[in-house]
């Protein structure tokens, strides 16, 4: 059978599969550039979030193409499949990340201590930190019901060495020093997210307590509104690993 016998299913199959290509090009090579700060990170991400419709579209032409094959004898498969492949896939990679953050607020400043938060010396706030929440009231009210889990550790050793192993800990993530400081029991650094390199500032407070330490953490990233809980998790898992010594 020629082309020509059936048309219809070889430009959904065609199309199913061209919108995919199209759709991962956008989506990847803005979020390529915006890693590298070619574009602004969230130019970079919104290619990711625009191109997702795309892409679905890309997925549902590419069943049905397959379904106009399989009554025509499957003249065009190989694209339908492809398209329904890279489709699939490309929204499933970016709905499951979305989805299972779901029900996080919409902030993006986490730390370990809501009445007291480590304050940044060498790095600075951003002077809209509070964007898209009516002030710090509402800020701590959703952190405290979403990440109470947060809260100070303490580590059975001097603030020196606890700030000497957080910053070992800081390099060894690829994270950039701003400043360290054992005598105030301080470090601060900048920690990136995701492909795109999100820019997230971090702050470690130690504070001496007998003969061990009192450990505080903040991380706040510099744009966008929520972080999706990516700085919560930094600090767990950064907590965690400091106090495992």
């Amino acid at each position: 059978m020629t082309d020509g016998t059936h048309p219809w299913t070889r430009r959904i199959s065609r199309a199913s599969f061209f919108l995919a290509i199209a759709a991962t090009i956008v989506a990847f090579g803005g979020m390529t550039l915006a890693r590298y700060d070619l574009i602004g990170k969230m130019p970079g991400f919104f290619s990711l979030f625009y191109s997702t419709p795309v892409a679905a579209l890309a997925a549902l032409l590419g069943l049905v193409a397959l379904f106009l094959n399989w009554r025509k004898g499957w003249p065009h498969a190989r694209p339908a499949l492809l398209g329904l492949i890279i489709g699939g896939f490309f929204v499933g990679a970016l709905a499951v990340p979305v989805l299972s953050t779901s029900g996080l607020p919409a902030i993006h400043d986490a730390t370990t201590d809501l009445d007291d938060p480590p304050s940044f010396t060498a790095l600075s706030l951003s002077p809209d930190n509070l964007r898209g929440l009516s002030g710090e009231d509402e800020w701590r009210r959703l952190h405290a019901e979403a990440y109470g889990d947060l809260d100070t550790v303490r580590i059975a050793a001097p603030p020196a060495e606890v700030i000497a192993r957080a910053q070992s800990l800081a390099e060894a993530r690829g994270w950039t020093i701003a400043d360290v400081s054992a005598e105030e029991g301080r470090l601060e650094a900048t920690a990136y997210a995701s492909w795109l390199k999100f820019r997230d500032d971090v702050v470690l407070r130690v504070v001496e307590d007998g003969d061990g330490s009192l450990v505080d953490m903040r991380s706040v990233s510099r744009v966008g509104i929520s972080d999706l809980g990516e700085n919560a998790k930094r600090i767990r898992e950064f907590l965690d690993e400091l106090q495992a010594g």
